[in-house]
């Protein structure tokens, strides 16, 4: 079985669900993108959780749109359990709406997607990030805050902000990139778990395959041998590529935390 942990209150598998090959976002092309959401229908994507669970995922991080909460609501109806963190990326005046819905359909956690921490640290904006935490926390549940850059992250931590956990990005693949050749950069994993190390709160570590860009092995070894004990990886899995891709990365991922202790 995969290892957990406790995170914010919850019991969180080391290993979590990602969403975004089931919403289309492959980080790769646009047919790649609409290959994504061909492959993943509902049934598919259901089917998806289920086989997750099955192998000792216990976590999914999915998004706060309605396909995504029209799918967990059926989910949910027919027995499932997956425990769901909410990516919430609606713009500020909906923000709130958003997490009301989420938490209404049983969400544990919720944070701010990258794309907006990325935003506010480009405009040093303080403010919004803490009215878009207090939302969350009115419903009592645990609010982190995402973001692409490191910056970004050290800046939000050595604040007063009430944040209870980090979700890094490997990459910088965000507005706050420099422009410069590629976005997903070989040295941007390094840069990444050095500031999830100097962060002590739990953090999600998140595009460790540089979208499909790094063999799963060599991601896994490297996330888990360069984060804290008190942290997870968040993994999108495209099962049009293999089937089996769910049970493979979770027994890799067991065994390498068996390995390291």
């Amino acid at each position: 079985m995969i290892p957990s942990i406790e995170f914010c209150g919850i019991e969180v598998s080391r290993l979590i669900l990602g969403g975004n090959p089931f919403s289309g976002f492959s980080h790769q092309s646009p047919e790649r993108d609409a290959e994504m959401v061909n492959y993943y229908t509902t049934a598919r994507i259901k089917d998806a959780l289920g086989r997750a669970e099955a192998a000792g995922i216990n976590t999914s991080v999915l998004r706060s749109d309605g396909h995504i909460e029209r799918i967990l609501r059926e989910y949910y109806n027919e027995g499932g359990r997956i425990q769901w963190i909410v990516q919430i990326g609606d713009r500020p005046e909906e923000f709130a709406g958003a997490v009301g819905r989420a938490v209404s359909l049983g969400a544990k956690a919720a944070y701010i997607h990258g794309g907006m921490g990325d935003k506010a640290y480009l405009e040093q904006d303080f403010d919004i990030l803490a009215q878009l935490l207090g939302h969350i926390h009115e419903h009592g549940i645990p609010a982190g805050v995402g973001s692409h850059a490191p910056r970004a992250h050290r800046w939000v931590y050595e604040s007063d902000l009430a944040v209870d956990f980090h979700v890094v990005s490997f990459y910088n693949c965000g507005s706050l990139h420099d422009g410069k050749g590629e976005k997903f950069r070989a040295e941007d994993p390094a840069l990444a778990c050095e500031v999830i190390r100097e962060i002590q709160r739990p953090c999600i570590g998140y595009k460790i395959m540089g979208a499909g860009r790094v063999a799963a092995r060599d991601a896994f070894e490297f996330a888990f041998a360069n984060i804290k004990p008190s942290d997870c990886v968040n993994v999108g899995m495209y099962l049009g590529d293999n089937e089996n891709m769910v049970e493979e990365n979770a027994a890799m991922v067991s065994e390498i935390l068996a390995s390291t202790g």
